[in-house]
């Protein structure tokens, strides 16, 4: 038996203007984790892409058991039991989980759909990994981290013995993580080959047996996870060592810039009071889903506000709609890049140039050229923004150059207050360096910079004040020179006492 399930060999692939792979090597045995490294835009991705069939290389070759594969296909990918997890999770939300898993592969007896025989095989596989979800639940009304699991079912269906999984922590809480991590030992101990991508280097240690890193589509090395440290994976990644993860810069706290008074709006912004300053970077934290994200959506206009007030260099503003807190100088960067804050399938240029067109255009409403490309070019240039061309998709790059897209975009205007939402999501170590770099320039400037951020390292090392919620309510304020992870984790777990309220209730026969 080969001691390979899968061997990449030179393998070479080029686009338009860009080299994204250069005689590139992969191996992977059975029953191992092997994590795969490297920036945004190191050639990771495209990599995978070849191995589940989706692009075609230009040279090289794959090997899957020993066998020469020619022509790879998605087809002939899945016969070989190579399946791929995507950071951007397919799934039909309106379809329920049966459906999903067999969905282009459908059972069907004399013509008709056997929905029992699916149901029956879907609710084996979710067995094998220990899964209680119902296989006729609607997907939609699964939490992420179920879903996820749901795809994983998928991919077992299939009888997938070399499974892809790409930055599949993203979006999961500690407790969530911990699951996934016990289904992938799992699969490890069934024989299960897995190429493991993720940027959160802190978890490798939980789950990874060896290591290949990439930089600028090159292969650079493959080690034993147990003979390497953190220091020198990011060595190999970024080509230099990183000293300092979390530059911080120290200004003089200007004028209060933002304060909200009261800011209620749905189940999960619950009378807010929160203060910024000119020059000061404050920190969001809490678990998922204490209400953050919907926090910086009503500050920005994005959802309706029942009551509250949004003061602004002491004027009190009113903010309907996103258009309005940009008119009144905030701007977001949003926890979806791909869904609120990027249009995909238009240029970089473009993307750039569309929120900020009340400054590109004269005063017929034409849209100056010369100031559109120089907006555009100071923007990739000061941001590093790897790409062939202002012109390519911006849904053809890598997520953290898709992410510096986003936050680029708000640079030319002349904004008060940034807020952005889980802005080093998915992307590597020396990108996250560059946007906290940004913070730190905006912070400069006088700009109050709010941030929210589920990793808490990141909160205490970049901000200049924390501020905690849980359920939908701030339950605590920290100096960053103060703070610790407990602290934080106290009051991120403050959650409301309801008990009374329901012996109330019960009392009054509700």
């Amino acid at each position: 038996m080969e001691e390979y399930i899968v061997q990449m060999k030179n393998i070479s692939k080029e686009f338009p203007g860009v080299k994204a792979l250069d005689d590139v090597q992969l191996n992977l045995k059975r029953g191992e984790v092997l994590a795969f490294l490297g920036e945004n835009g190191a050639g990771k991705s495209t990599l995978m892409k070849i191995l589940s069939g989706i692009y075609q290389r230009d040279a090289g070759t794959i090997q899957v058991d020993g066998d020469i594969i020619d022509n790879m296909n998605p087809v002939k990918a899945r016969e070989l039991g190579i399946a791929i997890i995507h950071q951007e999770l397919n799934m039909c939300s309106h379809l329920t989980v049966q459906e999903n898993i067999f969905l282009g592969r459908e059972k069907t007896k004399s013509g008709i759909l056997s929905e029992q025989e699916m149901n029956k095989e879907a609710k084996r596989v979710l067995d094998r990994l220990k899964i209680d979800i119902d296989p006729n639940t609607l997907v939609g009304d699964l939490a992420v981290s179920k879903q996820q699991m749901v795809e994983i079912a998928k991919a077992l269906s299939t009888n997938a013995r070399i499974l892809i999984m790409d930055e599949p922590t993203s979006a999961l809480t500690s407790a969530e993580i911990d699951e996934l991590f016990r289904i992938i030992n799992q699969l490890k101990s069934e024989g299960c080959g897995i190429i493991y991508i993720s940027h959160r280097l802190e978890e490798l240690k939980h789950i990874t047996d060896r290591v290949i890193v990439l930089r600028d589509g090159k292969y650079i090395a493959t080690k034993e996870f147990a003979e390497i440290d953190m220091d020198e994976i990011v060595s190999l990644m970024v080509g230099r060592e990183i000293k300092n993860k979390f530059p911080r810069v120290e200004c003089e706290k200007g004028e209060k810039i933002l304060e909200i008074r009261n800011l209620n709006a749905g189940k999960m912004v619950r009378d807010i009071n929160l203060e910024l300053y000119k020059g000061e970077i404050v920190g969001i934290a809490g678990l998922m889903g204490a209400g953050r994200t919907e926090t910086t959506r009503a500050i920005f206009g994005v959802d309706p506000k029942e009551s509250g007030e949004i003061i602004i260099d002491g004027q009190s503003v009113t903010i309907n709609k996103p258009e309005d807190a940009i008119r009144a100088g905030i701007v977001l960067a949003p926890e979806d890049r791909k869904k609120d804050g990027l249009c995909t399938k238009l240029s970089v240029a473009d993307n750039i140039a569309l929120p900020n067109l009340d400054i590109l255009c004269n005063r017929a409403g034409v849209v100056s050229s010369k100031r559109q490309d120089e907006m555009v070019e100071k923007t990739v240039a000061d941001l590093k923004i790897k790409l062939a061309n202002e012109n390519v998709d911006a849904g053809s790059l890598s997520g953290g150059n898709q992410q510096k897209i986003v936050v680029g975009k708000w640079l030319a205007r002349d904004s008060k207050v940034v807020i952005f939402d889980e802005p080093t999501r998915g992307i590597d170590v020396a990108a996250k360096v560059e946007i906290y770099n940004l913070m730190n320039e905006l912070k400069k400037a006088g700009i109050g910079v709010m941030f929210v951020s589920s990793e808490m390292p990141e909160v205490m090392g970049i901000s200049d004040r924390i501020i905690v919620m849980c359920d939908g309510r701030i339950t605590g304020e920290l100096a960053t020179a103060e703070a610790t992870q407990e602290q934080i984790l106290i009051h991120a777990t403050k959650f409301e006492d309801k008990s009374s309220n329901d012996k109330g209730d019960q009392k009054n026969g509700n």
